[in-house]
């Protein structure tokens, strides 16, 4: 969190340190404290003339993107000056708030023991540290602890610490893990031999992912290129200089991102070549590290597959002839293309998310009209059945599973009501026994309601709405403040979790509400096709129309309605704050995606090629013209706007800074109203804000004391 200041200083900074920012502008003084009458900062207009389909466009904020102009650096500090004082009066409601989310949680914990050979490894936390500490016991779980990695160690030297890869060698004396320490997704390569403890440094950096051979004595791992793209394999020799590092492939389809991984088995690893739409897969024998990569299935535009390996069979899970996605099989001595074949019937009204095998069994992640289920089949003979899911909204997804050869398996279970569960299912008695509930404090789960509806969007698609509230605090006449959520985008599902945080807002009344509208796969495959490309309106209808609905149906009303959403789920909130600037109360916005055209029209930004698959590829004048149509930045227009709280990272590599700032500045100097609009960007960190749980906590206080603050709560 950005340091308060004191008030008299900050006015003073606001309104002096650069006249350039201390313009008039149409949004009302607004009294703080009854002590000082400030203004927001308005950033310069600079125009800047930029060209596209032949036609000149002019960007009036456009410097805001010179991340190395110290005016830039000085504006967005003055903004979060601004957003200091303009919530200073929240600061005990904040503190509050950090409190009662931190005292429902129990602060020190262990994580479920995972035996892999005669190890446990686990994790735990401890009160009043940040971050994780990594640990592992050998042969029995009363034996001595051995660290691993603490993190709280590690981030005594950086204000922020984000862990990408862990990896243990397949003999336990090596650990591989990578570390990013300013939320840019640098992340650092490091090898510790876990015998003598030391730790090999200087090794590589933009490391994504990684695998070890099964011999223990290679590394393979992907970097990524000057715009963040995973695009190259290497092998490097454990405790040799990484000068010696061998490339193996190179990534050249810009579209494309690289990944490594292994089979269940750990028989094979694999190097995905993907693109949003597209995969190859190459696949080389672990135990065979020095040989070649082969090519399973070239690439074919709009084909996408995913590789398993039991016995002498390869398992194909692949959308080739199946929207919806289906499992098929090929031998591994000849696993070419024309040697699939079916392993189960295809049924398009099932979405396959996953397989997971095991040497006795297979179990499906399938997903139907939004409802996600796990199937068991046995090998042996095809037999199947499904685990029962007993709440109307849920989440279920297999967990903590390194070993092929067992029976039983862990599977992860929450819902709005039901705290996070991993559950043990013995596949061959089908006896469910719960392991491991993450335990909350002060909670009853027994007062709350949980719910799914389906709303009708404007073209009539019937859109799933998961709702939660306290059952003695809702009303059904309106007087309920609503938090509405939602993403729709990339395919990616909204899935209903637990949150003890959320338990914040309804235990003050609020009903919470997550809208699963297209452009996820929550409905299916064409749920995504249906919310991308040249039908990307859909998600910002399907939002609208499920808010309306709410409200018309008193669960709601306008002047009670909170909107939130991240990254593409900020695009969302751009979007239908210019549609319907009248529909929303409050608007949180978290490193939005707002600048869509000047975005998606610069190659050099990271992901932005990667996104053509996406959002389409503007140079295409059709596809330009669509974006333009929707791009929060370019559509904004004289109205009265909500109040509108917008996040950005300084180090955000997904969403450029610059982004929320330019949409805000462009804001405020357009808009017709006297409603409250903050910036606050995080000078320390990237897309996904503080890295440690605590700094996370005291983010979630302070948005919720800026809602509460507007809406009138007091406590």
């Amino acid at each position: 969190m950005t340091k308060f200041f004191s008030l008299l200083i900050v006015s003073s900074l606001l309104l002096y340190s650069n006249p350039s920012y201390a313009q008039d502008n149409p949004q009302k003084n607004i009294s703080v404290e009854d002590k000082e009458v400030i203004k927001p900062p308005i950033a310069t207009i600079t125009p800047k003339k930029l060209k596209y389909h032949n036609k000149e466009y002019i960007d009036n904020y456009y410097w805001l993107k010179e991340k190395k102009n110290p005016k830039v650096l000085k504006y967005l500090q003055e903004e979060n000056n601004y957003t200091d004082v303009m919530t200073k009066h929240t600061e005990k409601l904040q503190d509050k708030l950090y409190k009662e989310m931190v005292s429902k949680i129990k602060e020190t914990d262990n994580s479920l023991p995972v035996q892999i050979d005669n190890y446990y490894y686990y994790s735990r936390t401890e009160k009043a540290k940040e971050y994780r500490i990594y640990c592992r016991k050998k042969d029995t779980l009363t034996s001595k602890e051995e660290i691993l990695l603490d993190l709280n160690e590690i981030s005594k030297n950086f204000e922020f610490l984000n862990l990408g890869s862990y990896k243990v060698s397949p003999n336990h004396k090596y650990l591989a893990y990578s570390i990013d320490t300013d939320g840019s997704e640098n992340y650092k390569l490091f090898i510790k031999n876990l015998q003598t403890k030391e730790i090999t440094k200087n090794l590589v950096q933009e490391v994504s992912s990684l695998e070890w051979s099964n011999d223990n004595n290679y590394i393979f791992y992907v970097v990524q290129d000057k715009i963040k793209r995973p695009y190259k394999l290497f092998r490097h020799t454990i405790d040799t200089s990484i000068k010696s590092d061998l490339a193996l492939y190179e990534e050249k389809d810009e579209s494309f991102n690289l990944d490594i991984q292994k089979t269940k088995n750990k028989n094979y690893l694999l190097v995905n070549s993907a693109s949003l739409d597209t995969t190859e897969v190459q696949y080389l024998d672990a135990n065979k590290p020095l040989e070649n990569f082969n090519i399973i299935k070239p690439r074919e535009k709009g084909i996408e597959y995913s590789l398993e390996n039991h016995g002498d069979k390869f398992l194909i899970l692949t959308n080739e002839n199946a929207k919806n996605f289906k499992i098929m099989q090929t031998s591994i001595t000849n696993p070419s293309k024309e040697n699939w074949e079916n392993f189960l019937p295809y049924k398009d009204t099932i979405k396959i998310d996953d397989i997971e095998v095991f040497k006795n069994y297979l179990v499906i992640k399938e997903r139907e009209r939004s409802y996600e289920k796990l199937k068991i089949v046995n090998f042996e003979n095809k037999d199947s059945y499904y685990i029962d899911s007993p709440e109307p909204t849920y989440s279920v997804e297999l967990v903590q599973n390194p070993n092929f050869e067992t029976d039983k398996i862990r599977f992860f279970y929450t819902s709005f009501i039901t705290s996070d569960s991993i559950f043990e299912y013995d596949m061959k008695n089908s006896k469910k026994t719960l392991l491991k509930q993450t335990k909350v404090l002060n909670y009853n789960p027994k007062l709350y309601h949980s719910e799914k509806i389906f709303v009708k969007a404007s073209d009539n698609t019937m859109i799933p709405v998961s709702i939660v509230y306290k059952k003695d605090l809702y009303k059904a006449n309106g007087s309920n403040p609503m938090y509405l959520t939602g993403y729709g985008a990339y395919g990616s599902n909204y899935d209903i979790y637990f949150s003890s945080n959320i338990l914040t807002l309804l235990d003050r009344g609020f009903v919470y509400a997550v809208t699963h509208i297209r452009g996820g796969s929550e409905m299916g495959r064409e749920w995504y096709q249906d919310g991308k490309y040249l039908n990307k309106k859909n998600s910002f209808n399907d939002f609208i129309a499920s808010a309306e609905y709410l409200v018309k149906n008193k669960y709601t009303s306008k002047d009670k309605l909170v909107i939130s959403g991240a990254s593409a789920g900020g695009l969302l909130m751009g979007a239908v704050t210019t549609m319907r600037p009248d529909l929303f109360k409050i608007v949180v916005a978290e490193v939005p995606f707002v600048d869509v055209i000047n975005t998606m029209m610069d190659a050099s930004l990271p992901l932005t090629v990667n996104e053509y698959d996406e959002w389409g590829n503007p140079n295409d004048k059709k596809y330009f013209d669509y974006m333009k149509s929707y791009s929060p930045y370019d559509n904004i227009k004289p109205a009265n706007y909500p109040n509108m709280l917008v996040t950005g990272g300084l180090n955000d590599p997904r969403v450029g800074y610059w982004e929320p700032a330019k949409f805000v500045a462009k804001l405020r100097k357009t808009k017709k109203d006297n409603n409250i609009v903050l910036l606050k960007t995080n000078m320390g960190s990237g897309h996904f804000g503080s890295s440690g749980r605590y700094g996370y906590i005291k983010e979630i206080a302070f948005e919720f004391a800026y809602i509460f603050d507007i809406l009138g709560i007091k406590e």
